[in-house]
């Protein structure tokens, strides 16, 4: 049995507060080619929702003006720039007198294959709901913009939706998927959900964190160092709901409403323990000085990602590109097939943890003088040069001597080397070129060695072809 030391070498971390509120480091954010959204433009979408609770008695509840003329100013924006968009009345099931919701549909894309972020624009009467939830519905409307601007080859179809009566019960929301039909319901792949993004003392939580529908929402907050957790306090709470009833995969991001941060979660995050994650939760001090920026910019930045991830494509390539990825069970979840050489490295191992799905490829981690290997055949298309893959190096290594390597090699030729050097608390996503392979079959290989003592780990997760 492997002696890992995985699990002691985090404590560590955290202990020194080295999980604090981490910084982004400049090789750690995902390859793919996302838009980093400009939170700036996300607050004046704020600032803007904020003037019309102010000019409408303090607050935007869906039964009010003040709802009814943020709807009227996200749905602007979204017409200028080119959406399909549609006022769709709550006609059953809603607050008397309650506000529509308001759907865009960027018009590219699989219309059968349908990827649907939304959040609720209504906020309580207590107050103008700038946390919640200005902070999801402003992050949504500049990811929209962003998209439109950006003007991508789309595979997918994305649908946005700013949700009425949620603070009432989620009846918006739920009047909206009861009145697909079941083809209509079945073209949406997944519904993401973003509700309180920006609480100044919240954590970094996502809904099913450990579903295949979440994995690039926790891929690019896991990029940051952030550590997500299961969003437990707001399961069954906000609009993801309606759709999980109806069997639709959901995910979404959020950073905590009433409960409060616990002891580990502050040495890992930042903030106070004790206190609550949004101590203006369905309050009047729920204003712009109740927004924390750090975190409304990963979220939407997260958005972005999700967006490009699960629904941007490449374009026809004529056949000779990424159509089908020609790595095979690259995220190890079907077992070990096709992969060859220490195959017992792959399984949901305890002591370390997938970067999506349950499984991965554990590569060393014992502490004494050991090599392992897998390795996969492929074929490089002439559009699908780009290896792409998520490591994780844990190590109770120090200092700046490489002791142990974590090597990428195509058909025995060194392509990459990392070290216990690389080391970072969570997984990177590494990138090599194998555009001198291009229209050959080649075999890949990952190897972990580790010297006489002291272990490294390297975590390996996701391999895949893609566009290079």
């Amino acid at each position: 049995m492997k002696r890992r030391f995985a699990v002691a070498s985090l404590s560590l971390a955290v202990a020194l507060g080295l999980g604090t509120l981490p910084a982004v480091a400049a090789d750690s954010a995902p390859t793919a080619q996302s838009p980093d959204v400009d939170v700036t433009k996300v607050k004046a979408h704020l600032t803007e929702l904020n003037s019309i609770a102010g000019r409408n008695g303090g607050n935007r509840r869906s039964t009010g003006q003040g709802y009814r003329d943020s709807v009227a100013y996200v749905k602007g924006k979204l017409q200028a720039a080119g959406y399909t968009v549609t006022e769709q009345p709550c006609t059953s099931g809603c607050s008397s007198g309650a506000g529509p919701n308001l759907i865009a549909e960027w018009p590219h894309g699989d219309a059968n294959d349908v990827y649907m972020f939304g959040a609720h624009l209504d906020s309580v009467s207590a107050g103008p709901g700038m946390n919640d939830n200005g902070s999801g519905s402003a992050a949504l409307l500049e990811n929209a913009l962003t998209l439109a601007q950006q003007n991508p080859t789309m595979k997918g179809r994305v649908r946005f939706a700013w949700w009425t009566d949620e603070e009432q019960g989620l009846n918006g929301s739920d009047f909206y998927v009861r009145s697909l039909s079941s083809a209509q319901r079945s073209a949406i792949t997944a519904y993401y959900n973003f509700d309180m993004i920006a609480s100044t003392n919240g954590g970094y939580f996502i809904n099913h964190v450990t579903s295949a529908a979440a994995a690039p929402m926790k891929a690019y907050w896991d990029s940051l160092g952030l550590q997500p957790e299961e969003n437990t306090e707001g399961a069954g709470r906000s609009d993801d709901y309606s759709f999980e009833q109806y069997g639709i995969p959901t995910s979404g991001y959020a950073m905590g409403a009433g409960a409060r941060k616990t002891s580990s979660q502050a040495a890992k995050w930042g903030g106070t323990a004790g206190a609550s994650y949004d101590p203006c939760y369905h309050r009047s001090c729920d204003n712009l000085d109740n927004i924390n920026t750090t975190g409304l910019d990963r979220a939407s930045d997260g958005i972005a990602y999700t967006i490009w991830q699960r629904a941007v494509g490449t374009g026809d390539d004529g056949g000779d590109g990424c159509d089908t990825d020609p790595v095979v069970n690259g995220g190890f979840e079907s077992g070990s097939t096709p992969w060859t050489g220490d195959t017992g490295t792959i399984g949901a191992h305890s002591g370390q943890s997938a970067h999506s799905g349950t499984r991965f490829a554990w590569l060393a981690g014992y502490g004494s003088t050991h090599t392992e290997s897998v390795g996969q055949t492929v074929t490089v298309p002439a559009g699908c040069t780009s290896l792409t893959y998520w490591l994780h190096i844990d190590t109770d290594e120090s200092g700046s001597t490489a002791y142990d390597t974590f090597t990428v090699k195509a058909d025995g030729t060194t392509l990459a080397t990392l070290s216990n050097v690389d080391a970072r608390s969570g997984y990177v996503q590494r990138t090599v070129d194998l555009g001198a392979y291009a229209g050959r079959q080649v075999t890949l290989s990952f190897t972990g060695s580790e010297d006489r003592s002291l272990q490294t780990s390297f975590v390996l997760d996701d391999v895949s072809l893609r566009e290079g």
